[in-house]
């Protein structure tokens, strides 16, 4: 069964950091690209990172650039998003997602075939 499993979300004060990882089972992260999408509550979802197959493209939204790292490790088919200098508004759910054929440019959720279940993050003092 194809699998994505996000962790590493909690509450954590502004300014803070956290780390959240995207392992796969059932298929192998190297042939997907991912990217790193979040929801909060009343707002639709929106695509803050991405990487692709090899990790030598990433992406970020205007909003996280500077902040959010994401990377990927293939050999343990899993994908990051570092996530520094946390702001109350980066408050939401966060899922990963995979795609094995998508524009890096392309931010519809509807491109990406795979989801986590979400792990959810709160900035908040």
């Amino acid at each position: 069964q194809l699998q994505l499993v996000e962790s590493g979300g909690g509450l954590v004060q502004p300014g803070g950091s956290l780390r959240l990882s995207c392992a796969a089972s059932g298929f192998t992260l190297n042939s997907y690209a991912i990217a790193w999408f979040r929801q909060a509550p009343g707002k639709e979802r929106e695509r803050v990172s991405y990487i692709n197959r090899s990790g030598s493209t990433t992406l970020y939204a205007a909003s996280v650039k500077g902040r959010f790292t994401i990377s990927r490790d293939n050999a343990k088919n899993t994908v990051y998003l570092q996530m520094n200098s946390l702001k109350p508004e980066d408050t939401a759910d966060y899922f990963c997602a995979a795609a094995a054929f998508t524009l890096p440019f392309t931010t519809n959720p509807a491109s990406y075939e795979y989801w986590g279940q979400g792990t959810q993050v709160t900035v908040s003092s």
